[in-house]
């Protein structure tokens, strides 16, 4: 066992059962014309982060160890988006409409996939999920208990959402959670610094985070 440093107190890795998981790097939350900037977010904020992740993401794969991407997403029919998520808010464009990638977070859509600098390679798993969490109706779980994966390192988008929600889903089911700092973002400043604090809070109620120099180091040489 390596312990990484963390906050708020050292990680214990154990390698042979940690895994990446890397939440919703899609074009439509991070460039003009997607849903992101329909609801009036400066996405750059998002492609900032994109060498980070691409680079946590060529550690874990140097080191052997699972990578697994997630997209939010749903069926053309529509009939896994409930009203609630759809008519939520006021944006110019919503999930279904046709926007300038194609119909906005319907699977198989130019701006649904990854981003081409992140692009899953042969072999690595792809989560598709309705839902801000990345285990509610997805096979995640099942996945996750057959690979004999505990331990799940954290990179995407965004921190306050996507990525905290699957954070306390995975520790509800008795995974310890790292989020990778760098490699996280939100469109508000605040609320990725206000997540990161929740994460940390009460000894690591759901998780612990970390630097990306000090994770990469701890998983190519434990």
């Amino acid at each position: 066992m390596t312990d990484i440093k963390a906050q708020p107190f050292p990680f214990p890795l154990q390698r042979e059962a940690a895994a990446l998981i890397v939440i919703d790097m899609q074009r439509d939350f991070a460039e003009p014309g997607g849903f992101g900037a329909s609801l009036g977010n400066d996405v750059s904020r998002i492609t900032r982060i994109i060498p980070d992740v691409k680079r946590l993401i060529a550690g874990f794969r140097s080191a052997g160890l699972p990578v697994i991407h997630t997209m939010e997403c749903h069926r053309p029919d529509l009939s896994d988006l409930p009203p609630a998520k759809r008519d939520r808010g006021n944006p110019s464009l919503r999930i279904g409409d046709k926007g300038p990638m194609g119909r906005i977070l319907i699977a198989g859509e130019p701006g649904t996939a990854i981003l081409p600098e992140l692009a899953p390679i042969d072999g690595e798993i792809v989560i598709e999920k309705p839902g801000k969490g990345a285990f509610y109706a997805t096979g995640l779980g099942d996945i996750l208990m057959r690979k004999g994966i505990k331990q799940l390192v954290f990179a995407g988008v965004t921190t306050e959402v996507c990525v905290q929600t699957t954070m306390r889903e995975a520790n509800d089911r008795g995974y310890e959670c790292l989020l990778v700092e760098e490699a996280t973002e939100s469109y508000f400043p605040e609320f990725k610094s206000a997540a990161i604090a929740m994460i940390q809070a009460q000894g690591a109620i759901v998780g612990w985070t970390a630097h990306i120099d000090d994770i990469l180091e701890a998983i190519n040489h434990a």
